[in-house]
């Protein structure tokens, strides 16, 4: 999903680019993108939470792509401020459920990995 998301945000950027860039990649594509990215990890978090150690590190990179337009907010490249406020928001929302579902999961990772 990871790989998916940054490629195809690459992509609708460079075609944006190539078509006289209108900045519709990052005022729609991105935000819609990573809403998505968002949207399915939060399904495979609820529905094999057991499992989440396995993509707990697609999630952490998600969160830090998911700053990306809160980044082309501040420099007043996004004239759609709302959909990327939403799509940030969404991130975070989705990494706090994911910490609480999981919490004993990633706890016992970390010690067993780490030796805490």
């Amino acid at each position: 999903m990871l790989l998916q998301t940054i490629a195809i945000s690459a992509l609708t950027a460079y075609i944006d680019y190539k078509t006289g860039w209108r900045a519709w990649s990052i005022n729609i594509a991105i935000p819609i993108m990573i809403m998505i990215a968002n949207s399915t990890m939060l399904v495979l978090t609820i529905v094999s939470h057991k499992k989440y150690i396995k993509y707990v590190i697609f999630q952490l990179i998600i969160v830090i792509f998911s700053m990306l337009p809160v980044f082309l907010i501040s420099e007043h490249l996004v004239q759609n401020k709302i959909l990327s406020m939403i799509a940030s928001g969404m991130c975070f929302i989705n990494f706090i459920v994911c910490l609480v579902l999981c919490t004993k999961d990633i706890k016992e990772t970390l010690i067993r990995k780490f030796h805490i």
